[in-house]
């Protein structure tokens, strides 16, 4: 058996042995090293050439954001991000999963977490996940994460759109590489899109916020965190909060959002089945499904319920283009896809069917 190589980047010495202890104990991965800076991380990435890089966000001498930086540019590496759950370490998280991290681990408290064990398993978990990532893209998206503003073509909006009288939603699913796959979609938008826009990406609570923040200073179309009760409008995306199922209701002629903390499915609140479920009640209202890159096969089930439904068209990423192969290739087993297109083509597929 093949184990992967694993580098552990922390200040903290503590932090470096707990991390590397846990990690070590999974017959599938082998630590070769540590680094306590990103500095020094860079020199024992061409010492050690290792798998898996595990990166703490904040550290002297060269933080996290800055070794992604160099990492992705020089030779692309895995990369697992170490997080704090303070705000402004949810910002940076979010900024270097655009940048190419594959994922993060949020410490449970603080820089210091004395009870890290609480998330041993989900660790070792997304490293090894990290290790059989596909990064074959890497290169061209972080290219265009660390673009400062809106650079992006925009696809236009035809005059057909406004012919037919029928009511759209698009509803989008992902997880694993979600974050730098919504940006190669959203920002495609434009603000005059005839549909509101549902996103479930899986995420711990205090992080999708700096997720819509972010999302939204490099869109056309309004995206913000979706609160209980708000009025859905066309032209924005809501992003299920961290920690909430995110359902959608009819209050006399509007929909509604609804959060709530019922039990995780499949591990997962918020849950992609749970929103296709909500959605598969709307009789009035067509249907666009996108399932994108992520580990496992959450959406997969509430697509068969979409499908029964009737009036729905779902999309899925191919696994070209897909970080984590594993919910496009659940939801295309099940035979409930249309149409299987890179991320990059993903937008024009949606709005194709949102102008008929």
């Amino acid at each position: 058996m093949k184990k992967a190589k694993v580098l552990v980047v922390d200040d903290s010495a503590f932090m470096r042995k707990l991390i590397s202890d846990f990690l070590s104990e999974h017959p599938r991965l082998h630590v070769v090293g540590t680094a306590r800076d990103g500095q020094e991380a860079l020199q024992k990435i061409e010492q050690l050439q290792p798998d898996v890089v595990t990166l703490d966000v904040e550290m002297p001498v060269m933080n996290g954001l800055e070794t992604l930086k160099h990492i992705m540019q020089k030779r692309p590496l895995p990369v697992v991000m170490i997080s704090s759950t303070t705000t402004e370490g949810a910002e940076n998280t979010i900024l270097a999963l655009q940048y190419g991290a594959v994922d993060f681990i949020a410490k449970p408290s603080g820089a210091i977490s004395l009870d890290l064990y609480k998330i041993k398993d989900k660790m070792i978990e997304k490293v090894l996940l990290a290790s059989e990532a596909n990064l074959r893209t890497v290169k061209t998206k972080q290219k265009m994460s660390m673009l400062p503003q809106k650079q992006y073509s925009k696809i236009e909006v035809s005059e057909r759109q406004h012919v037919s009288g029928n009511k759209k939603i698009i509803a989008i699913g992902t997880s694993t590489g979600g974050p730098r796959a919504l940006q190669h979609v959203l920002t495609k938008f434009p603000a005059t899109i005839d549909a509101p826009i549902l996103v479930v990406q899986h995420m711990p609570k205090g992080f999708t916020k700096s997720l819509a923040n972010r999302l939204d200073s490099l869109c056309d179309i309004r995206v913000k965190e979706a609160e209980d009760g708000e009025v859905i409008q066309k032209g924005t995306a809501y992003i299920a909060p961290g920690g909430k199922h995110l359902h959608v209701k009819h209050v006399g002629t509007s929909l509604t959002i609804h959060l709530d903390e019922a039990a995780p499915r499949n591990g997962h609140r918020p849950s992609v089945d749970v929103m296709f479920e909500s959605l598969s009640a709307l009789t009035d209202y067509e249907k666009i499904a996108v399932v994108m890159t992520g580990m496992g096969s959450d959406g997969t089930a509430g697509l068969k319920q979409l499908k029964m439904s009737g009036k729905t068209f779902v999309i899925a990423e191919s696994a070209e283009s897909s970080v984590v192969f594993g919910m496009p290739k659940s939801a295309i087993a099940a035979n409930v896809v249309d149409e299987i297109v890179h991320v990059d083509d993903i937008a024009e597929a949606v709005m194709k069917h949102v102008q008929v």
